[in-house]
């Protein structure tokens, strides 16, 4: 059911997990990517896949390499299942029939490649790195998120509202006024604001408000990918960069 990893002693410590109900497939691609060193796991059905899963710890990035049509769960419906668990890694779909339709709802739905039967092995591996590269770039940003967040929910009520209307372009008389605070107080509070965001400076601080917000977009418009939401994109490359984590 499930083949042990091979090529753990190489340089790249990410791992690829197979799914195809097709012995000869999975030990195609485990030689192929063991030939590149990359760890891999095979499983003969989603079902075993979905028991073992932990795309989403150990390895410091992964991705899933799964057949569309197996008997039982299909890949399609293994892309739903991981969805609900929110813990979808990046996807590379294999198929024998170009179905032109099946390969869009895919895509929609947040895969990274979609590959015909029979590919070629430099087209499998390019959409491998791709797909490992971009989950620890996301798998980064998370990390970012949680600590933007962290900063935000460590400053009090009026602290935000004062952020916020920083944000808005509010000047310090226009804050104190809706406040009902002295000017001295609202520059105490930035000063505090500043510091508790960990911002080095009044632009930077700014720019975090900014992807503050973008976050909170984030949570009436979810996706697992970039594209379903420009807002969460642009949140996410600016954590980053801002960041630096």
């Amino acid at each position: 059911m499930t083949a042990s990893a091979i090529g753990s002693g190489s340089k790249d410590s990410s791992t690829v997990f197979v799914v195809d109900d097709d012995d000869s497939v999975r030990e195609a691609l485990q030689e192929l990517l063991s030939s590149v060193g990359l760890r891999s796991r095979t499983f003969a059905s989603a079902h075993a896949f979905l028991e073992f899963d932990d795309t989403g710890t150990g390895a410091p990035s992964s991705c899933l390499i799964v057949d569309v049509r197996m008997p039982g769960i299909g890949g399609l419906d293994l892309q739903s299942l991981l969805a609900q668990r929110n813990r979808v890694p990046p996807i590379i779909f294999m198929s024998a029939f170009g179905d032109v339709a099946m390969t869009v709802q895919a895509m929609k739905a947040g895969a990274r490649d979609f590959l015909t039967k029979p590919f070629r092995d430099q087209d499998m591996l390019d959409a491998v790195w791709s797909a490992l590269t971009y989950d620890k770039w996301r798998r980064a940003i998370d990390k970012s998120r949680e600590s933007l967040k962290e900063r935000y929910f460590s400053l009090s009520d009026r602290e935000r509202a004062l952020l916020q209307m920083l944000g808005d372009g509010l000047a310090n008389k226009q804050i104190a006024s809706k406040l009902c605070l002295s000017e001295i107080t609202v520059k105490v509070g930035r000063r505090a604001v500043m510091r508790k965001m960990r911002a080095r400076n009044f632009a930077e601080l700014i720019k975090m408000e900014s992807l503050v917000r973008g976050l909170e977009s984030e949570k009436m418009y979810p996706s697992h990918e970039c594209g379903a939401s420009d807002v969460v994109c642009r949140s996410e490359f600016g954590i980053a960069h801002l960041l630096g984590e």
